[in-house]
């Protein structure tokens, strides 16, 4: 079984329901065990303001599927709560992203991780420091409280 961590964030529809229906879909995912939730926590959205602020929150699951068919079920989530993927960066019903996999880096065309730009992201780092504050960042050196200590006085990006 590998420690693994989930970002969730929604901004359209019911977000509340979205990311509720997006972890009870999480707890029902093979060979993978959902630990705990974050709280859930709003934002400005980062692609711009003229769609709704997000609402936030991460997840810890242990699992023995791969990366990469981690995030088949993530991708199939994200369909089966209606997501639609027209433009980057744009509003969203749901958006599950692996933060991270136990202590390993993964570079391919369709899955980085840890997620790329995680450590510059407040809406990231708060939910995720506060299941695991003292969680290395792989290829950083720094822990996630570390990371989210700097961001301290810094507007999100």
């Amino acid at each position: 079984m590998t420690l693994a961590y989930v970002g969730l964030g929604a901004n359209l529809g019911n977000p509340r329901a979205n990311l509720e229906g997006a972890v009870q879909h999480l707890r029902e995912m093979p060979r993978t065990r959902l630990l705990r939730t974050s709280s859930f926590q709003w934002s400005e959205p980062e692609g711009g303001s003229d769609q709704p602020r997000y609402l936030n929150g991460a997840a810890e699951l242990e699992s023995e599927l791969p990366p990469r068919d981690l995030l088949g079920h993530f991708l199939q989530i994200e369909n089966e709560l209606g997501r639609i993927r027209t433009v980057p960066r744009g509003p969203r019903t749901v958006d599950l992203d692996l933060l991270l996999f136990g202590k390993r880096r993964i570079r391919s065309p369709h899955l980085e991780v840890p997620h790329p730009r995680m450590t510059q992201r407040r809406f990231v780092l708060e939910p995720l420091a506060e299941l695991c504050p003292d969680a290395f960042v792989p290829g950083t050196g720094k822990t996630v409280r570390h990371h989210l200590q700097s961001l301290e006085g810094r507007e999100q990006r």
